[in-house]
């Protein structure tokens, strides 16, 4: 068996498409969607992620604003300007780039953020409307997933059985609730699981978001199983690997996203979608 890849950059491709069809109506409208990402310190990954994130935003026709502050940045001051931001109408999502310096107190300023510009859906009300299954922003990686499987014609995993490697409060939690949503059994394991493999070898979906780079072997795949990674891990050579080693595991599953070009995409796509929703609903 050779999997089928899951093309995240196309369908983003096709998503930011319609988001940006979105903008245009709001602009028309006298409503221009804004996000304001902020940035403390100089990490170089973070600082691509952003430069990525605010390009995305002018294709899309969102206006965004970029507010960047050195390491030293005290968490009064940041806490400040959140609060500025949140009561500024002309601004609809804001965005805080992790991971934050170690002085400040990263689910602090979460929290400081309004529920209604939580874009990224980390927010505590976030979480709990997603607990409960009520509307709200969803974190957009897990989501980036949902609509992956959704559009290989697996909305519905009633009767399938999803395994989840990783279980931090962005990926592996959200990811897990948002499978229960579409009717998945949802097994939550993570690097020192017992019989990992085992677990794995159960699932009809499985997400790795484990953090480590080909820990999730082809023999840990159940044959036909669609296979979510969302791994990014830079190898000593400089180039990016995935959390699955990708080519023991295609020779297994039925489906599988590669990196890059897999998760990524797919996670800036709806960070737009929620910037726009969150103007829709201003």
């Amino acid at each position: 068996m050779t999997a089928r890849i899951i093309d995240g950059k196309a369908l983003a491709t096709r998503l930011r498409a319609g988001v940006a069809e979105r903008a245009a109506a709001l602009r028309a409208a006298g409503r221009e969607p804004a996000l304001a990402v902020i940035l403390v310190g100089s990490d170089p990954a973070s600082q691509v992620y952003v430069r990525n994130k605010i390009a995305a935003c002018e294709q899309a026709g969102i206006r965004s604003l970029h507010f960047e502050f050195d390491s030293g940045l005290r968490e009064a001051e940041l806490l400040a300007r959140i609060h500025a931001l949140n009561h500024d109408d002309a601004v609809h999502g804001i965005l805080v780039q992790l991971p934050l310096p170690a002085h400040i107190d990263a689910q602090r300023v979460i929290e400081a953020i309004s529920p209604r510009k939580d874009v990224d859906g980390f927010h505590v009300a976030s979480a709990g409307a997603l607990m409960v299954g009520q509307p709200g922003f969803r974190p957009c990686t897990p989501l980036g997933c949902v609509r992956m499987l959704e559009d290989i014609g697996l909305a519905d995993l009633r009767g399938r059985h999803a395994v989840v490697v990783g279980r931090s409060n962005i990926v592996g939690k959200p990811m897990a609730l948002m499978l229960l949503g579409m009717n998945a059994t949802v097994t939550i394991a993570h690097s020192g699981t017992p019989d990992l493999a085992d677990t794995c070898r159960r699932a009809d979906v499985l997400v790795a978001a484990v953090g480590r780079p080909r820990m999730i072997r082809g023999d840990m795949i159940k044959p036909g199983a669609a296979v979510i990674d969302v791994g990014i891990n830079r190898l000593d050579d400089g180039k990016l690997c995935g959390d699955v080693d990708f080519a023991g595991a295609s020779e297994v599953a039925d489906w599988i996203t590669p990196v890059p070009g897999g998760v990524g995409p797919m996670t800036i796509a709806m960070l737009l979608s929620n910037t726009v929703q969150a103007c829709e609903q201003a």
